[in-house]
């Protein structure tokens, strides 16, 4: 049996100074190479969604949406210079209520997070994660920066929490 590739992390220009690929091309290229499938997850924005869903189906390639959210080092709502520094996560909405709780993370994140980014904190994730897929993402992601300080213990269990 052939094993499919699924990009599931990717920045479309809408991830300001990290997305490079315009939706309609980047599309293209996964029907070009024969992907079934294909995820965007901006960062900290929803903005690109429905042109992604739109191109992916006009392709016949199942769109997966999601987000690359901000994650406060304290509580989303703390704004001292402690807070300025922010982790990242991933969620991939499976249903529809995963898609409406991801919405939800990112306006709270806007609304009453900002603080030089729009930001959520695990007490959020854990309130709207029904229908939610967390991934750790990437080496700004939570799990990976208390490995590379040497903490395995502490990624190890943000990694159990995040995983249920």
């Amino acid at each position: 049996m052939e094993k499919k590739f699924t990009h599931l992390h990717l920045h479309t220009p809408f991830s300001l100074l990290d997305g490079f690929t315009r939706i309609d091309k980047v599309i293209e290229k996964a029907k070009s190479l024969g992907m079934d499938s294909i995820a965007i997850t901006d960062h900290g924005v929803m903005f690109g969604v429905i042109d992604f869903y739109k191109q992916a189906k006009k392709n016949g390639i199942k769109p997966i949406i999601g987000c690359e959210l901000y994650t406060s080092a304290r509580s989303y709502k703390d704004k001292e210079t402690i807070d300025r520094k922010s982790g990242h996560i991933i969620l991939l909405a499976k249903n529809n209520i995963g898609y409406q709780n991801i919405i939800k993370l990112v306006s709270i994140g806007f609304v009453d997070g900002l603080y030089y980014k729009p930001r959520v904190d695990y007490e959020l994730l854990e309130k709207y994660s029904q229908g939610v897929v967390c991934l750790s993402a990437c080496l700004a992601g939570d799990v990976q920066r208390y490995i590379l300080a040497g903490d395995y213990e502490k990624a190890k269990e943000l990694a159990l929490k995040l995983e249920n």
